[in-house]
């Protein structure tokens, strides 16, 4: 038998993902100090306002796709609360489950790549490390948006 998807279970991920976005705002910060150093101790310490800027220009540049993305889980998710899904329901479900997670690590694996190719530059490695956490920052925001939306809408 299936198990059920009800609106607790999806609220106990929202208040995970709020603890992992404190958390990644900490790793953010923590990395934004230590680049703004290393670019200080290399006497280009000017730059570290433009690797934020950059950052947020990349930010801004993949909002839409994201929060896209993010809303289709969501109401795919959210499809499934307080029903039991046949079979064939559950293997669609499953099939866009593991897309989604495919997806997912496929964007962490493109960032992984991208940092190791990348030139040990200070200034080039922010600008990509920013870019991360704010993809996955921006990611768990929309989520969780979309599910507080479609749960007043409920």
């Amino acid at each position: 038998m299936a198990a059920t998807l009800d609106l607790k279970k999806i609220n106990k991920t929202i208040k995970i993902f709020a603890v992992a976005q404190f958390g990644l705002i900490a790793i953010l910060i923590y990395t934004a100090v230590n680049f703004q150093q290393r670019l200080q101790a290399l006497g280009r310490g000017y730059r570290f306002m433009n690797g934020v800027v950059y950052a947020f220009v990349i930010q801004l540049l993949l909002f839409y796709p994201i929060f896209r993305f993010a809303s289709k889980e969501a109401n795919r998710d959210f499809t499934f609360i307080g029903k039991v899904p046949t079979q064939e329901e559950t293997k669609e479900f499953t099939k866009k489950k593991r897309w989604a997670d495919v997806t997912k690590i496929s964007v962490m694996g493109f960032y992984f790549i991208f940092a190791l190719a990348a030139p040990r530059d200070p200034f080039i490695l922010s600008v990509i490390i920013y870019s991360f956490l704010l993809t996955v920052l921006t990611y768990l925001q929309c989520y969780s948006f979309t599910v507080k939306k479609l749960s007043k809408a409920a």
